[in-house]
């Protein structure tokens, strides 16, 4: 039996790897001149390959869909990507948060692990290959485009569609999956960037570019329901990123639309009586020196006059001469740094696709179409998504897997 799969991502890959065995030819097709091309920048070129909490944890950090991940969560799990990588040689550690990296710390060697199980299993790669139509008759596949060392006219009986998302298409993600998808009836949901960074209005922005905070909190609120992360972040030159906001964006994706102010707790790991205190320490153990100095011991300096202009305090005037009005609103400025929202940034620059593939039309036990017999899906294509930290590579492995297994049984031996 001859099965194809139309991206050499992870969920393409893992496609291939569970779909081929002795009695299957599979072909794997890929535009670009490496597969994993995406891959390769993950995790800052790292490669977080997945998250080493327990199955049920990871289905937690899942934002959309997550009901429909449970089959296949449960088929192929972040253990058994583990074991597979490391059984072709791959030395693999766990950092902060569960998050999973090759133990050299390069994106490549993963890529190298993958190629080699490729090559191991017999798998045929064709990149370059770029796939500009699918034709289906008689229960067969037939890919028409520039297709590089295919015979013409080679039809297939099984079809996986694991081509990603929208996002970062100069990794070749282009939403030719979604194309493909139209053209058999399937509807898609609306594609939306998550794991983005976030543009801010605030004119002070420039002067923050390239500082990071730490161990701050950062979120939202919407009718007093608060929605927020703590960790990490960075100032870019049209507003923040890094983990947590990140995360937060892709809660956002959601309410974009109800979002008008966001807020930075500075000082996360204090409440605000405590925090207040420390600032009557603070202020009479340095009651000569410029207020602007003492509150350099409480946050990063370029911050320091941008909460002063805030609150209308004058960034020479004396410890001794804070008042108490003015020490309060200190500490409730630190408590809640508001930042004017403007937009989520452009979906080609986030990590991924919020959307895609309506999960109501794809069978969540074989990840098969439940409008055309013998047609997968895999991947970011679908309307599934995560937040950061490997959960969303998970997904791809997990759904890839299922996907190719399902594809490489025959119906009459089921």
């Amino acid at each position: 039996m001859r099965i194809a799969i139309i991206g050499a991502g992870p969920a393409g890959m893992m496609a291939a790897i569970a779909a081929k065995n002795e009695n299957n030819e599979v072909h794997i097709f890929d535009k670009n001149e490496k597969v994993g091309k995406k891959l390769y920048i993950t995790g800052k070129g790292r490669c977080n390959i997945t998250n080493a909490k327990s199955m049920p944890e990871v289905m937690e950090h899942v934002s959309t869909n997550k009901k429909f991940l449970f089959s296949s969560f449960n088929v192929f799990t972040n253990k058994d990507i583990v074991t597979l990588l490391e059984g072709y040689g791959l030395k693999t550690k766990v950092e902060r948060g569960d998050r999973v990296f090759p133990e050299s710390d390069k994106s490549s060697d993963v890529l190298k692990t993958f190629e080699k199980i490729l090559r191991d299993k017999g798998i045929k790669v064709h990149l370059h290959s770029q796939i500009n139509e699918i034709k289906h008759y008689n229960g067969y596949f037939t890919l028409k485009g520039n297709i590089d060392s295919l015979e013409a006219n080679m039809s297939f009986e099984r079809l996986i569609i694991a081509t990603g998302g929208i996002s970062y298409p100069t990794t070749g993600s282009t939403g030719d999956g979604f194309k493909f998808a139209k053209n058999f009836g399937h509807k898609i949901t609306e594609l939306k960037p998550a794991l983005t960074s976030i543009i801010l209005n605030d004119s002070f922005i420039k002067d923050l570019k390239g500082i990071s905070l730490r161990n701050i909190s950062f979120g939202y609120t919407i009718k007093n329901k608060k929605y927020n992360d703590f960790g990490e972040m960075v100032f870019t030159d049209k507003g923040i990123s890094g983990p947590i906001v990140l995360t937060v964006s892709s809660r956002m994706t959601k309410d974009v639309g109800k979002v008008k102010d966001l807020y930075i707790d500075l000082k996360a790991a204090l409440d605000l009586e405590t925090l207040d205190k420390r600032l009557v320490r603070e202020l009479s153990e340095n009651s000569t020196k410029n207020i602007s100095t003492i509150l350099e011991k409480l946050t990063i300096k370029a911050l320091v006059p941008i909460i002063l202009d805030k609150l209308g305090i004058d960034n020479d005037i004396k410890g001794h001469q804070i008042t108490k009005a003015q020490r309060r609103s200190i500490a409730e400025k630190f408590k809640r740094f508001d930042i004017s929202f403007k937009s989520l940034d452009d979906v080609k620059y986030a990590i991924i696709t919020s959307g895609g593939i309506n999960v109501k039309e794809i069978n969540p036990s074989t990840m098969e179409s439940k409008l055309v017999n013998n047609l997968y899906f895999a991947g970011e294509v679908l309307d599934v998504d995560a937040y950061t930290g490997g959960y969303n590579l998970q997904i791809a492995y997990s759904t890839g897997y299922l996907a190719g297994i399902s594809s490489s049984v025959r119906r009459e031996d089921v």
